[in-house]
C-alpha cells in the first residue's frame, strides 16, 4: 500500500468531528514509539524528528552505554554507538522522555534472581544519580529482549511506575487505552532485525482500522543503526501523517501513564 494513502484509508478519517460537526472527538487511540538501546545519533536524530511534529520522543537507554566498561552486546549494540548522560540529559531538557533499559542489556530472565535484581538496582540507582529530574516513581522500566520474569515483574513494580516486556512478532497487540484500572505490566509489539519501515506501516494501518486502544511500538535506531531499525525519513513522513488524524494521540509511555492513570 502506498503509505501515502494512510490518511484517506484508516479507520480515524470519520473520527474527526463530534455530534455538532465542530467539536474534535475524544482520542480512541494512542500510539507510543518506545526507542531502545541508547545510540547517541538515531536518539539525537529521532528527537528532532518528533519536535518537527510537536511530539516528544519515548527514549529508553542502558545505563552502562557510555562506560569504558561497557562491551558490546551483539553485532547491533556496540560501544561506539552508544550515548552519554550528557546526552540524555540534554534531550530531558528538551522535554523528551528518557527511561532505563537496564544495567548492561543482559536478558534479565536468563540470570538468578539475585543477579538480576542486583543488576536492576544497579540501573535504577544510577538513573537518579545521573538523570536531573528522574524519579523512578515515575519511570517506565524497559526489559532488554522484553524478556521478564513474574517474580521480577513484581519486584520492579514496587518501586517504578510500569514495566514493558513480552515482546509480540508479527502480530499487532494493542492494550486498552490507558486509564485508573490500566495494569501497570505493559506489552509490546516489535519486529526485526532488518528494516521495519513496511512492518512499522502495516501494524500502524490494522492499528488505526481498529475500534482503538493503545499501540506501543518496541523499535531501536534509525537508518542503519540497531536491530531492526527504521529509517529516519520515514520516521518523519509518517508522524507527519499521524499528527494530522483526529482520535489520534501519541505521547511517549510514561507520560501516557502519567496521563491517563493518575499516577
Amino acid at each position: 500500500m502506498d503509505r501515502r494513502v494512510f490518511l484517506k484509508t484508516a479507520g480515524l478519517g470519520t473520527l474527526a468531528l463530534g455530534a455538532s460537526g465542530f467539536a474534535p472527538a475524544a482520542p480512541t487511540h494512542l500510539l507510543s514509539l518506545s526507542f531502545d538501546d541508547g545510540f547517541r545519533k538515531s536518539f539525537h536524530r529521532a528527537a528532532d524528528i518528533h519536535e518537527g511534529h510537536g511530539l516528544r520522543a519515548c527514549l529508553n537507554v542502558i545505563a552502562s552505554g557510555h562506560l569504558p566498561s561497557f562491551k558490546q552486546v551483539d553485532e547491533w549494540i556496540r560501544p561506539e554507538l552508544m550515548g552519554s548522560f550528557d546526552d540524555w540529559n540534554d534531550l530531558k531538557k528538551r522535554g523528551h522522555e528518557i527511561m532505563p533499559h537496564s544495567w548492561k542489556h543482559l536478558n534479565l530472565a536468563k540470570q538468578k534472581p539475585r543477579k538480576a535484581q542486583k543488576l536492576i538496582m544497579k540501573c535504577l540507582d544510577y538513573f537518579e544519580e545521573h538523570l536531573r529530574g528522574y524519579r523512578n516513581e515515575e519511570a517506565v522500566f524497559n526489559f532488554p529482549f522484553n524478556a521478564s520474569t513474574p517474580a521480577l515483574e513484581e519486584f520492579l513494580l514496587e518501586r517504578v511506575l510500569a514495566v514493558r516486556s513480552r515482546m509480540r512478532y508479527q502480530q499487532l497487540y494493542t492494550e486498552p487505552m490507558p486509564g485508573k484500572e490500566t495494569d501497570h505490566y505493559l506489552v509490546c509489539a516489535a519486529n526485526g532485525p532488518d528494516n521495519i519501515d513496511a512492518w512499522v506501516e502495516t501494524t500502524v494501518q490494522e492499528f488505526l482500522n481498529a475500534p482503538g486502544g493503545w499501540l506501543i511500538l518496541n523499535v531501536h535506531g534509525l537508518d542503519e543503526e540497531g536491530w531492526g531499525p527504521m529509517t529516519a525519513d520515514y520516521l518523519d513522513d509518517l508522524l507527519g501523517r499521524l499528527v494530522k488524524m483526529p482520535g489520534l494521540e501519541i505521547l511517549p509511555v510514561g507520560k501516557a501513564m502519567m496521563k491517563y492513570t493518575g499516577a
